[in-house]
């Protein structure tokens, strides 16, 4: 192919995987359903989404997703099973601290919120309840659009992995539910690894099971301790607008 035809047809494909440059995400309006206790959360309108999610203009050998809060709009379903499960022991859990706690394994937090608060709150039974608090509502999900856009075009076209802190099982089970568990070569659920986000070991350990060097993977992420981990890894990433209480 001549050099022209070449540069071209690069331009090209680089394009095609910038083309959702500005996200319309609608993160957690209207999300708590029946629970009109909790507070509202919008988008914070200081944030430009030019400036926070516009897609590096390079070409990547990989992109890794986070699942909850960026693939799935599941952040509310999760606090909601996460008041649930702390509810017979009277834990606390403002929303806030979930949002920035993001990220994290289950049973991690748990250890953080006893510490936090004087508790001594178990776990393993708060993980095991939570998880069906969330199931049982998994019905309710729905997709981020514009992040299944990236992942309806990047399938077939390039390698491309889900990188959570919540069980493997569950991260299945939310992408099966949405029909899009096939895009996915691999799943790195909270199992897989000794070290948790901000901590680099998730997305590296995606990338090595993908067979990429992490400086050519893409990160999509909606969690502060998600992007420090990208960023750790020595990945490019991208950071979906938080929301606001």
């Amino acid at each position: 192919m001549p050099c022209e035809e070449a540069a071209e047809a690069t331009c090209e494909t680089n394009a095609a995987r910038i083309n959702a440059i500005f996200f319309d995400i609608h993160l957690v309006s209207q999300l708590f359903y029946d629970s009109k206790d909790l507070p509202e959360i919008k988008l914070d309108p200081r944030y430009s989404f030019s400036d926070m999610l516009k897609i590096p203009d390079k070409i990547f050998a990989a992109y890794l997703f986070d699942c909850d809060g960026t693939i799935a709009d599941s952040m509310p379903l999760h606090y909601k099973a996460w008041l649930k499960a702390l509810s017979r022991w009277s834990g606390e859990f403002p929303l806030p601290l979930f949002y920035a706690w993001a990220g994290r394994p289950t049973k991690m937090i748990v250890a953080l919120l006893n510490e936090k608060y004087g508790l001594s709150m178990p776990p393993d039974i708060i993980d095991r309840e939570r998880e069906e608090a969330y199931l049982e509502s998994l019905h309710l999900i729905e997709p981020i659009d514009d992040i299944l856009a990236h992942v309806n075009f990047g399938h077939g076209r390039i390698p491309m992995a889900v990188v959570s802190g919540s069980p493997r099982d569950s991260v299945i089970k939310t992408l099966n539910y949405l029909g899009i568990l096939d895009r996915f070569e691999l799943i790195v659920g909270a199992e897989d690894y000794s070290h948790g986000k901000p901590h680099p070991e998730p997305f590296l350990k995606a990338a090595a099971g993908l067979g990429v060097n992490p400086a050519e993977c893409l990160v999509f992420e909606d969690a502060d301790l998600g992007v420090e981990s990208a960023i750790a890894a020595g990945m490019s990433w991208v950071k979906l607008p938080p929301p606001v209480f």
